[in-house]
């Protein structure tokens, strides 16, 4: 994989480690965020710092985008200041969870001005960012497939899904549905097995040697909820944008979400007890209130 010169927009939780990692490669970064505390480690490394997202897309071909919302997506890449009215970019590669209609959008909005919106988001959290060892969902153009999936792997593993913009971010909804659909009902299980004196420790251990077994029991539970430190690194109102994206998709295809629908509540009143800026874990906080016990290893 030859260096090159690249453009990234938005380097806080997520989108800092991938473009370091970016630097790690031997790529050279142009780099844009509202936060100068975000980019001062890069600025540290050598990137170019730049003033807007319209000046990192005038001074590369290919950027790199890792935002938190759909709304905020959409204004980067379609703004005044934004992506399409930079001189230079060709293709941008949206690494945010927007969900496919957003995608679809800017994708036909920046094909007007001969600009590749490719979708590609992402599954893993910060430990996989920094790793190395994301789930990468790219859809593109066949044609930019090539060069996009030799930088993309320096994230972790490229699965291409196609060419349509979204289809990236109905693979990444899906996965994140099942995500908090384990937390959710694992937090449930788990609290019912202490209100009835087991010993949540073994509990778990159980789960993790049988079929029960999940990215909750495996990960979540026995580092973050065990321990009380409830920091997976994944923000309340992340997850709750991403389920109810999903279900709003599964509806707007004849799809029935039902249990989908009944996350997305969990989602929603524990977005309302805790916070948006809690981290997403604390849905076992909310069924251990109910049920009258704590969860601790």
């Amino acid at each position: 994989m030859a260096a090159q010169t690249l453009g990234f927009v938005g380097v806080g939780q997520m989108g800092g480690p991938m473009s370091s990692r970016l630097m790690d490669a031997g790529h050279s970064l142009c780099v844009f965020d509202t936060d100068p505390a975000a980019t001062a480690p890069l600025a540290g490394r050598g990137a170019r710092i730049a003033g807007s997202a319209g000046e990192v897309a005038s001074e590369t071909e290919t950027v790199f985008v890792s935002l938190p919302m759909p709304a905020i997506v959409e204004a980067v890449a379609l703004e005044e200041g934004g992506l399409i009215h930079g001189s230079r970019i060709r293709c941008a590669v949206d690494l945010s969870t927007t969900g496919p209609s957003a995608a679809g959008l800017i994708a036909e909005r920046m094909a007007a001005r001969d600009i590749v919106w490719a979708d590609a988001p992402v599954s893993g959290g910060v430990a996989g960012a920094v790793a190395g060892t994301l789930a990468v969902m790219l859809a593109c153009p066949e044609a930019e497939r090539a060069m996009l999936e030799p930088v993309l792997e320096v994230f972790g593993k490229v699965f291409y899904v196609g060419e349509r913009p979204g289809m990236g971010q109905v693979a990444k909804l899906g996965n994140n549905m099942l995500s908090v659909a384990a937390l959710a009902l694992t937090s449930e299980v788990v609290a019912m097995g202490v209100k009835a004196g087991l010993d949540p420790n073994v509990l778990v251990d159980i789960f993790n040697a049988g079929t029960g077994r999940n990215s909750a029991t495996q990960d979540k539970f026995p580092r973050r909820i065990l321990t009380r430190t409830f920091d997976a690194g994944f923000a309340t109102g992340l997850a709750y944008k991403d389920v109810r994206l999903c279900v709003d998709e599964a509806e707007a295809l004849g799809v029935p979400m039902l249990v989908g629908a009944v996350v997305r509540e969990m989602m929603a009143v524990t977005n309302a007890t805790f916070g948006p800026e809690s981290d997403f874990t604390s849905i076992a906080r909310v069924i251990e209130d109910w049920a009258g016990v704590e969860i601790r290893g």
